[in-house]
């Protein structure tokens, strides 16, 4: 069994702390995407990825029991506490109506997710807490201003915003630093760099570090999809998504065909060709892929030892801009969020 227990890191942002240039989300081990893994499981996913020395974990309030599972293991584990970077979020509460969630970015709710969050880690203070979704409602110098008290009062190190535009941070940054922006970034989805959002461009701009969600396209980008059948076998949670609808569907399953093959010819497998060119888009570029096997661990981390030619990387960009039916986040109405400007 390989293992890595140093692993690359750069700093989060430009002036923020060093982590590894893979983290670890959370979200599918928690139940999120239907199937939850028993708490003995996400122990031992825990253990053995910090034995390969994956410690930039990423969670959220809205990820079920995650929270309480990561403080059973801190509790259990106090030595180790000073090894992990650990990430959590507030803004987005789950329900059964779409889309899924309401969300509240608020200070009053700021403060409370934040209180609510340390007592399930069992944790006096955050390393990263993020804005997971902005209302659209509260004045993002609001929201920050209550982030700012936190911080200093030693809760929270650093700030970050998720699914936010290049003008929600730009007034955000005004107000204190953004370490990082946690955005949905893939082969399959490039809209950060795009011209008209702008966001990727502001992130270079403002020195503001970016981590990409679902670095493996909901799933497409795991090598297992190959058949419709095998996009049924998803679960209706994963088959919502524009991307696996009937009209788009063969289509696709040809393209991811190709980058299926590609991975093959360099011996490697589509996950760590997928995160390998994620990797390759710069060194400001963080992915968060979930796992719930330690197989899975071993096979992402392997990306962070993939080399592709200029050629390369071009070739495989051309063919994630092939795969269409865009991204879930879109049809939300909370992608790119922007807030009001505060009050007079």
């Amino acid at each position: 069994m390989a293992t890595f227990k140093t692993l690359p890191t750069r700093p989060l942002g430009r002036n923020g702390p060093l982590v590894p240039r893979i983290g670890l989300g959370l979200m599918g081990a928690s139940g999120i995407y239907g199937t939850t893994i028993s708490e003995n499981a996400r122990f031992e996913l825990l253990n053995e990825a910090y034995k390969r020395g994956e410690r930039f974990w990423d969670t959220s309030s809205s990820y079920g029991d995650s929270e309480e599972i990561l403080g059973k293991w801190f509790a259990a584990n106090p030595e180790k506490r000073k090894d992990i970077f650990i990430a959590t979020k507030f803004g987005i509460q789950r329900t059964d109506t779409f889309p899924g969630f309401t969300v509240a970015s608020t200070p009053e709710y700021c403060r409370e997710s934040l209180e609510s969050s340390l007592k399930l880690l069992g944790l006096p203070f955050i390393d990263l807490f993020y804005v997971h979704r902005l209302d659209k409602v509260t004045p993002i110098e609001k929201t920050m201003e209550a982030l700012v008290e936190l911080k200093k009062a030693g809760k929270i190190k650093y700030i970050g915003l998720s699914e936010c535009s290049a003008e929600s941070l730009r007034r955000a940054h005004a107000v204190h630093p953004i370490t990082c922006v946690q955005m949905e970034y893939s082969l399959l989805c490039t809209e950060i760099e795009s011209p008209e959002r702008k966001l990727l461009e502001t992130t270079r701009e403002l020195g503001v570090g970016v981590v990409c969600y679902s670095p493996l396209a909901n799933g497409l980008l795991t090598g297992c999809l190959n058949s419709i059948a095998d996009a049924d076998s998803l679960g209706n949670r994963r088959r919502v998504l524009p991307w696996l609808k009937d009209e788009v569907l063969e289509q696709n399953i040809e393209v991811l065909s190709q980058i299926n093959g590609i991975a093959n010819s360099k011996s490697i497998t589509t996950p760590q060709l997928a995160l390998a060119w994620l990797l390759a888009q710069g060194d400001d570029i963080f992915p968060i892929p979930g796992s719930s096997k330690t197989q899975r661990l071993e096979e992402n981390l392997g990306s962070l030892f993939v080399d592709f030619s200029e050629e390369e990387e071009k070739m495989i960009r051309h063919l994630g801009e092939k795969v269409v039916g865009g991204r879930f986040q879109e049809t939300t109405g909370y992608a790119f969020a922007d807030t009001p400007a505060p009050e007079e």
